[in-house]
């Protein structure tokens, strides 16, 4: 039985809240950020900031500081298109939901990977993005995060 009143959320609200249900895996506290990119309402990876694969977490042993940014630290973006490359998985034409709006570096990445839409729930640092987005043709969308609320796990 379903609710007919209840609102249904949009297709970029669903996303948006599963960049952030991500985001909770997350191992540099720094930043929480999580990023999905998904084509046709398909989801096709995921990807959140954290360490390389097998060093120790930021969580766990500390920073990595460099210029006041953790370079330990592999952004969401990157993460999600690493993961979609490690599994054979094309990203032309997608759309990149993020947390947080990517940093110089990630957008350049996102760009020449083919991502034509990026939405992000909320703005970090890099200005650069929108006049960059306007003229290559990438649609930049704010849009809010949700502030899903995960129920807590039960105790073991």
């Amino acid at each position: 039985m379903t609710d007919s009143n209840r609102p249904r959320a949009s297709w970029d609200e669903y996303f948006m809240s599963i960049a952030q249900v991500v985001a909770t895996r997350s191992t540099c506290p720094r930043k929480y950020v999580g990023s999905l990119l998904v084509r046709d309402r398909t989801i096709l990876s995921t990807g959140y900031n954290g360490s390389i694969r097998g060093m120790p977490h930021c969580s766990d042993v500390g920073h990595m500081m460099e210029d006041n940014h953790c370079v330990a630290t592999i952004h969401a973006e990157a993460n999600a298109v690493i993961q979609a490359a490690k599994n054979g998985v094309i990203i032309d034409g997608a759309t990149n939901y993020v947390t947080a709006s990517p940093c110089w570096s990630c957008f350049k990445m996102l760009a020449n990977s083919g991502v034509k839409r990026i939405c992000y729930g909320e703005f970090y640092r890099d200005e650069r993005i929108f006049e960059v987005a306007t003229k290559t043709g990438i649609e930049l969308l704010h849009v809010p995060l949700p502030g899903i609320a995960l129920p807590a796990l039960p105790s073991p």
